[in-house]
């Protein structure tokens, strides 16, 4: 079915009552293709001609020629462009040409792994590169075959987990392999942001020194969606100074993207239908019209009731033919629905965004966007996913009903304007940084010139574990101590904590593990949790052992925690005016408790009440940054009638909410606390911090242009028709009281003022 008859079908419905807020039509595009410099291995050449790739896209000439004279490249690109040719004939150039040449290749999901492996090999021949020459190395690798890996392989395909925890300890091991390296590949580098990006800095770092002891100073090839920053972020991560090389020089076929906002079902309290229902029902059409699509929920909880749902709605023979998918699930798992689904047995998925990523499952015809998923890169990327056969394809976003999704509703030249946002690490954080430097002098003493280095990206880092007795001294050489017992297994990169495991109580079986940052939210006494399709009910959190035991059970709701925040400013470290508000920035002490959790029902969105939790506080050191409100603004509010707390309360939702549109992070990697009279200052103010201890530079990202955060927050709560506030401008979920007080015109009234006398940034 062509993409522009389905849409006539969906407006031609007797339901329709008029979601279709935008309709863009993508035309087809040419390609633009390039001549290569340099001459690539005969050999080589032969290969890829008979592989049907007889011309190069431009940009993919350029990248090759830049790598083959030894130059750093980050290739920033749209999905579907062709990026893993770039680093492919290089590194194979490369090794044909010197036969002791070695590349590590660096992806975020082993699905990604598994899906280049075959990839690679299509490619391998014996007079080019023998099969058994490329490898796989993560943790489903059996161990009796490591050891083989080591010996023989010349490319290997990992993971930055795997990296950190099985190759740099054990460096020694795989000297042949890394005297020899010659390219470090990071595939889907703008995955590396945040708290993982900030961890795999480190493991980058660890993986150049170690090189030095063998020898050798590999050239380093980032390919990145499109994001602002790709170059500086991918100089940020590997250390070395990168090439930027632009490519949209691929063809593609002919695309339309609508934006779908589901009908009001109470226009007073801004109540729509929910999101997930109508992503379902989407995919439901979709299938029963036998067109092959891909469904992306924002989160692994969401994956499974949008499965569950459509599962409910098709008939036996069509409900078997979806699945859902995402990170998690057992290895096995994952492999058969990859499969299934690029075999064609499987005509619809649901997916994470484990599934975003280049996995080849074939050519597909439709992708949903169930909730925009929280930057530009991610959207463009799953949409993305489907017509990279040339054949025209269909992309809808389903909006959520909160206020980075409504903006976009109500702002659609800003979304397909595609202003990419800033990629965000901080590889000094020292919440990251003094776990590394235990493994890196685990891996090698650390050295005085080290130390100063260190010194200058994090002061006091290695003092501190000095005098913690992690580390000691002797003849100028920073040791570990003798006790520290393999220090990479305690460093879990993709949190600032230790993971906890979720455990089938009636089985006795694992299910799957979960971070720690949100184990207290997510597994609670009571909590629903989904796995495969299956609603599980947690009995018993163990915080000793870090164990959820949970049962399966049959429930008709699912539940949300409600956490409370406080908030204590330890120092700050800058400070300007935006008209006549002071705004800063520090570092703060934050404290949370999960004091209870909601039970919603499926479907309907019914509250169903709220249970208490008795859970410990947790307290964390992270960045900030916070504005006070002048006594213009003040007066104001109290003039209107409006009360100064709610326009206090609903001022931090809705910036927290639209805060993503600039910096690249989920709504769940920032927290907020506004208080009519600070603790410290007296005076009214409005914080909005980094959810992670130490920060990753969202903070440092609002304080610098907090006045277009605040025109686009004034756009946002001004342009919503609800009357007094609803959840797609100044209500959150996650909110610890309820969403009380929250006063919508007063907060229109502040965020005017603020505005009316700002003077840009």
């Amino acid at each position: 079915m062509l993409p522009s008859a389905f849409v006539h079908q969906l407006i031609s419905a007797p339901d329709y009552q008029g979601e279709l807020v935008h309709l863009e039509r993508i035309p087809a595009s040419e390609p633009v293709y390039g001549t290569l410099g340099h001459e690539l291995a005969p050999a080589l050449a032969k290969r890829i001609r008979s592989a049907g790739i007889s011309d190069l896209y431009r940009h993919q000439a350029k990248a090759v020629d830049l790598l083959l004279d030894g130059v750093h490249v980050v290739v920033n690109s749209p999905s579907a462009s062709g990026k893993s040719l770039c680093y492919q004939l290089a590194t194979l150039h490369d090794l044909v040409e010197n036969r002791n040449a070695t590349a590590l290749y660096l992806f975020p999901t082993k699905a990604l792994a598994q899906d280049q492996l075959r990839s690679m090999r299509g490619l391998a021949s014996p007079r080019l590169l023998p099969v058994s020459a490329i490898e796989t190395f993560d943790g489903d690798t059996p161990v009796e075959s490591r050891s083989v890996i080591r010996k023989r392989a010349r490319i290997v395909l990992t993971n930055p987990d795997m990296l950190h925890l099985g190759v740099l300890p054990n460096h020694s091991l795989w000297s042949r392999y890394l005297h020899g390296l010659k390219y470090v590949v990071l595939d889907e580098s703008h995955v590396y942001r945040g708290i993982l990006g900030s961890h795999v800095a480190n493991i980058i770092r660890r993986l150049r020194r170690v090189c030095l002891i063998y020898g050798s100073d590999p050239v380093f090839i980032c390919c990145s969606a499109t994001i602002a920053n790709a170059q500086e972020h991918a100089g940020r991560l590997c250390g070395v100074q990168f090439e930027l090389v632009e490519g949209g020089d691929g063809p593609h076929g002919e695309k339309y993207f609508a934006l779908w906002n589901p009908a009001l079902t109470d226009p007073q309290r801004g109540l729509r239908r929910s999101h997930n229902s109508e992503a379902s029902s989407f995919l439901c059409k979709l299938v029963a019209r036998g067109v092959r699509s891909l469904v992306f929920a924002r989160t692994r909880r969401l994956a499974e009731l949008i499965y569950i749902y459509a599962r409910q709605r098709l008939p036996d023979e069509l409900a078997s033919r979806i699945r859902p998918y995402r990170a998690g699930y057992l290895a096995q798992d994952r492999r058969e629905i990859e499969r299934r689904f690029a075999t064609g047995e499987l005509d619809g998925l649901v997916a994470t965004s484990a599934m975003e990523l280049g996995v080849d499952v074939g050519d597909l015809d439709a992708t949903v966007l169930a909730g925009y998923p929280g930057n530009m890169a991610s959207a463009w990327q799953q949409a993305g996913r489907s017509g990279r056969g040339g054949n025209p394809s269909l992309s809808i976003l389903v909006a959520q009903d909160n206020p980075l999704d409504q903006y976009l509703m109500r702002n659609p030249t800003f979304f397909f304007a595609r202003r990419f946002e800033r990629a965000l690490i901080n590889p000094g954080n020292p919440h990251v940084l003094e776990p590394h430097l235990l493994c890196a002098a685990w891996e090698r003493p650390l050295m005085g010139e080290e130390v100063e280095a260190i010194d200058e990206l994090a002061p006091g880092a290695v003092e501190r574990l000095l005098s913690r007795g992690l580390l000691r001294e002797r003849r100028g050489r920073i040791y570990p101590d003798t006790g520290l017992d393999y220090p990479a297994l305690q460093v879990n990169i993709r949190s600032v904590g230790a993971s906890y495991q979720v455990m089938d109580q009636s089985r006795g079986v694992l299910l799957e593990t979960v971070d720690g940052a949100v184990a207290l939210s997510q597994l609670h006494p009571g909590a629903v949790y989904l796995h495969q399709g299956d609603a599980y009910v947690v009995r018993d959190l163990d915080l000793r052992a870090r164990i959820a035991w949970s049962e399966p059970q049959e429930v008709d709701y699912y539940t949300v925690a409600r956490e409370l925040s406080d908030i204590r400013v330890t120092s700050v470290e800058g400070e300007k005016r935006y008209g006549q508000a002071t705004v800063r920035l520090g570092t703060v002490q934050v404290t949370t408790h999960v004091v209870a959790f909601r039970k919603r029902r499926q479907y309907t969105e019914e509250s169903l009440g709220e249970v208490p939790l008795d859970l410990p506080e947790t307290t964390f050191s992270t960045k900030a940054f916070w504005f006070d409100v002048p006594t213009g603004a003040i007066e104001r509010v109290s003039t209107r009638g409006a009360s100064l707390d709610g326009a206090l309360h609903a001022c931090e939702h809705a910036s927290i909410g639209v805060l993503p549109l600039f910096a690249l992070c989920d709504r769940n990697d920032i927290g907020g606390v506004s208080t009519p009279h600070d603790i410290d200052t007296g005076v009214p103010q409005v914080y909005v911090y980094d959810a992670y201890p130490g920060g990753v530079g969202i903070a440092e990202m609002g304080f610098s242009m907090v006045g277009g955060l605040w025109r686009a927050t004034l756009t946002l709560v001004r342009e919503c028709p609800c009357a007094d506030g609803c959840p797609s401008c100044i209500q959150s979920p996650k909110c610890g009281n309820n969403n009380e007080p929250l006063d919508k015109q007063g907060a229109v009234d502040m965020l005017e003022w603020f505005c009316d006398l700002g003077t840009g940034d």
